[in-house]
């Protein structure tokens, strides 16, 4: 009886494996066709990005001599970084049916009893920061991320793991 149990939850698990596997490769697909188009100064300035935030076409209006070079320069920026948030959030959006699908499916831990919760072991990404080279915004403090045990160790070459 508890064979047939965990035979009947493995087959469970593998077809939501295969949907999951087919639904990933559409998705990836439709999101390596988005872009996004942002305009800036009153339509003077219009970018593209490509799915990855890329920018893949830049078009000025006739009278884009009318703006100073750090107004260009700041505008250009500013639609770069709006192109990328919405592109980003339409991958998103594209991926939301996957997220939905796998949060029905029981942990791992749920089926195997000295299995982890791998979900909760999970590292969440920092945000990635739009803030210039050297601003403020971009000083980080490391220290939490070094191990405080390790040792330190001289440098060795790249060509063996022997050299001292």
């Amino acid at each position: 009886m508890v064979n047939e149990r965990l035979q009947a939850d493995a087959a469970m698990m593998m077809e939501a494996f295969t949907d999951q596997m087919a639904g990933l490769a559409k998705i990836q697909r439709d999101r390596a066709r988005l872009t996004a188009t942002v305009t800036a100064c009153q339509k003077r300035i219009s970018v593209t990005v490509n799915a990855d935030g890329i920018l893949i076409e830049t078009r000025f209006a006739d009278d884009i001599g009318d703006l100073t070079f750090a107004e260009i320069a700041a505008a250009m920026t500013e639609a770069v970084q709006g192109a990328a948030r919405k592109v980003s959030e339409r991958g998103r959006e594209l991926m939301e049916p996957l997220r939905e699908r796998k949060d029905r499916l029981p942990p791992l831990s749920a089926l195997l009893e000295d299995m982890p919760d791998v979900r909760s072991m999970m590292p969440v990404a920092p945000k990635v920061s739009t803030a210039p080279p050297n601003s403020p915004e971009r000083q980080y403090d490391d220290e939490g991320a070094r191990f405080g045990d390790a040792e330190p160790f001289e440098r060795r070459s790249m060509v063996s793991d022997l050299d001292k």
